[in-house]
């Protein structure tokens, strides 16, 4: 027997099974249902013979001595359900405290602080919805899961982002129970570790971990919703070109979350023939391959208590597309070669890809399930030709970085007026990654204090390095009319010419439409209309 406390202050007597009482179970991580008998106990059953496992309490990533610090309210108007599940979770050694009645429920959220809420969504009078807001708002850190029925890929959306940490369809298991709970458990006590070791001075602010620079609106609206996704564990999909700075993002958002103090690993699923990723990722057994000679855990247990961070996701092949969902579900790791369940891990996933993610899901190169459990905050990062003002900050900022990696003690150089027009002209093809390598470029050629001129940028100052002017016998493939394409070609010829004279007038704008033959007016409405501002070198000169 086992004394059940009750939020209406008195003691249930609830008989249950432990794990280890199930027959053949002692030691396995079988599938268990939940069913009611007819003296309401929870009893544990295995329809089946599964595959040999680890012991749930020994999988669970979170340390018995911390399980009573964990408070966990159980809010559910089934009483069954409610008393079964927190029996389990109380002879596992959690503070369980358990309501049938929504009201009760926002009282208690209010008087008292929980780590992990388990709540009903469609309690009534009062619901989950609720419920799960009162709960975030009385303590922002507090970890929700929803308990519903299968719920509906936008259901779950729309729980996920409204702060919920994860949800539980009904009918689950026993296991995927103290599996998830446990999980949510770990995330609690990662963030305790987060905060004691801020407290104690011991890590950086947030703020400081990861410079990511740049004013444009564009780019603030990004920073922004990185900033307020970070504070919650909910997936992130970002979008982006190559090299606009999609993993910089992640890192930010890492660096920001209670997880800060444990490790974010980072996968270039494009990077690694399927066999290789697969082993990276889940770890493998001794003998599962040719050369496996010892077990070897994967990245997923050494990003346990962090964040994993996947990108080029669409490259990954739909069977570890299959595997990875099924950790994203159920936090459960089996290495390549095992029969068994190895490990149960606590992470956060943040995916990236170039690509469109709703092209690849229609055309079956990314599964649909995986999609949306991982596109819960979905985050693009814009190009930096959208970002035309935060070129020269950045340039000045790459300038700095890499002279005192490569040139420390010597006099600094400066961008010039004219370096930073032609800067800021240019389409920037490779983003913020070309950027990064024209200025490491101009740094490693450069005389001590010397000025940055637009020659010392070959790769801007190089005609021929524009691909698309160089891509006239290409036109007729784009898909483009005639037209379109002759308009595409000849503003992107205005843009270049345009640039060359106010770099060979120094930035004198009015030398620049004197050379250009041109009156200024004409000069001046040109710039405008293919987005060449009066402005866009600081400091031009007029006569």
């Amino acid at each position: 027997m086992f004394l059940l406390r009750r939020s209406g202050m008195r003691l249930a007597r609830v008989r249950i099974f432990h794990l280890s009482d199930v027959p053949g179970t002692a030691h396995g991580l079988g599938e268990f249902s939940m069913s009611k008998s007819s003296d309401s106990s929870l009893t544990l059953s295995r329809p089946g013979p599964t595959v040999p496992a680890r012991s749930v309490s020994q999988l669970v990533p979170v340390e018995p001595a911390t399980k009573p610090s964990i408070r966990i309210l159980i809010a559910d108007d089934e009483r069954t359900l409610r008393e079964s599940c927190a029996s389990v979770l109380g002879v596992e050694g959690y503070n369980v405290t358990v309501t049938g009645r929504g009201e009760e429920a926002l009282d208690l959220l209010r008087r008292r602080p929980f780590d992990i809420v388990l709540l009903d969504l469609y309690m009534t009078p009062v619901n989950g919805t609720e419920l799960l807001a009162t709960a975030l708002a009385a303590n922002p850190e507090t970890i929700a899961i929803v308990i519903t029925g299968k719920p509906s890929v936008e259901a779950s959306l729309e729980v996920l982002r409204a702060g919920a940490w994860d949800f539980l369809p009904k009918p689950f298991t026993g296991s995927q129970l103290q599996i998830l709970v446990g999980r949510a458990a770990h995330a609690v006590a990662v963030a305790r570790e987060s905060r004691a070791l801020h407290e104690r001075g011991g890590a950086a602010e947030p703020g400081d971990r990861v410079a990511v620079l740049g004013n444009a609106p564009k780019y603030r609206e990004t920073i922004t919703l990185a900033r307020r996704v970070a504070a919650t564990d909910a997936s992130v999909f970002i979008t982006g070109e190559s090299g606009s700075g999609k993993e910089l993002i992640a890192q930010f958002i890492h660096h920001r979350s209670r997880r800060a103090s444990r490790p974010v690993v980072a996968v270039n699923c494009a990077a690694l023939p399927e066999m290789l990723l697969e082993s990276e990722m889940f770890g493998h057994c001794k003998g599962a391959f040719t050369g496996a000679v010892r077990d070897k855990p994967g990245l997923l247990e050494t990003a346990n208590g962090g964040t994993m961070f996947l990108d080029e996701l669409i490259e990954m092949s739909k069977p570890i597309q299959a595997k990875l969902l099924r950790v994203i579900q159920d936090g459960v790791v089996r290495r390549v070669g095992s029969e068994t369940t190895d490990a149960v891990v606590n992470v956060r996933f943040i995916a990236a890809t170039n690509r469109d993610p709703e092209e690849a899901v229609a055309t079956g190169a990314l599964r649909e399930d995986l999609y949306y459990r991982l596109r819960v905050v979905p985050i693009h990062v814009p190009a930096l030709r959208e970002r035309v003002d935060d070129i020269q900050l950045l340039a000045e900022h790459f300038l700095a970085t890499y002279w005192n990696r490569h040139r420390a003690g010597e006099a600094p150089p400066q961008l010039s007026k004219a370096a930073i027009w032609a800067l800021r002209a240019h389409s920037w093809p490779g983003n913020v990654r070309e950027l990064q390598n024209v200025i490491e470029h101009a740094v490693v050629l450069l005389q001590p204090g010397a000025e940055v001129r637009p020659e010392d940028v070959p790769f801007i100052s190089d005609h021929g390095a524009d691909p698309e002017l160089g891509a006239l016998d290409d036109a007729a493939d784009t898909g483009e009319s005639y037209y379109e394409a002759r308009d595409r070609l000849l503003a992107r010829f205005d843009r270049r010419f345009l640039t060359r004279v106010v770099i060979r007038a120094g930035g004198n704008l009015s030398k620049a439409a004197r050379l250009a033959k041109v009156d200024r007016t004409t000069f001046y409405r040109l710039m405008s209309r293919h987005g060449l501002q009066r402005n866009l070198l600081p400091g031009s000169e007029e006569e």
